[in-house]
């Protein structure tokens, strides 16, 4: 593998590890969204990611995300009968989101990104120092 395929690959798991900071601080911000009964919950994204153009030889193209799957519209109903989007049994429709869950997966897609930003700095750098070699 080349520096610059180093640097490619990285760059596609940033671009994945973004795409999932972005879905879960959007869950994160919708997390008390409230809706009438009759309207659906905010619902959920979560990320799925897949291997990009996996050959035979065992090498691929990094990795992609293959869609932004949603979670239940349902959410779950809360008993709040002072709050102006009751209905008449005093019910509220809120997001099926668990916090514990979406901060786990805001430190996970954390840290792959500076993982992926890692490799990048340093495949630079060794790009940096090929390049001072033949200046030699």
């Amino acid at each position: 593998m080349t520096t610059f395929g180093a640097i490619g690959i990285a760059s596609t798991g940033l671009t994945v590890h973004r795409k999932w900071l972005d879905a879960v601080s959007d869950n994160l911000a919708n997390i008390n969204t409230v809706r009438s009964t009759d309207e659906a919950a905010f619902q959920a994204k979560y990320v799925v990611a897949e291997a990009a153009n996996y050959g035979n030889d065992g090498l691929g193209d990094g990795v992609r995300v293959r869609g932004i799957e949603l979670g239940s519209a349902e959410g779950r109903m809360t008993y709040e009968p002072d709050h102006p989007l009751a209905d008449a049994e005093g019910y509220v429709r809120r997001p099926d989101i668990d916090m514990s869950s979406q901060m786990t997966q805001l430190i996970m897609a954390q840290r792959g990104y500076q993982a992926n930003a890692a490799i990048v700095d340093r495949a630079k750098e060794s790009y940096q120092a090929a390049l001072q070699i033949g200046r030699s």
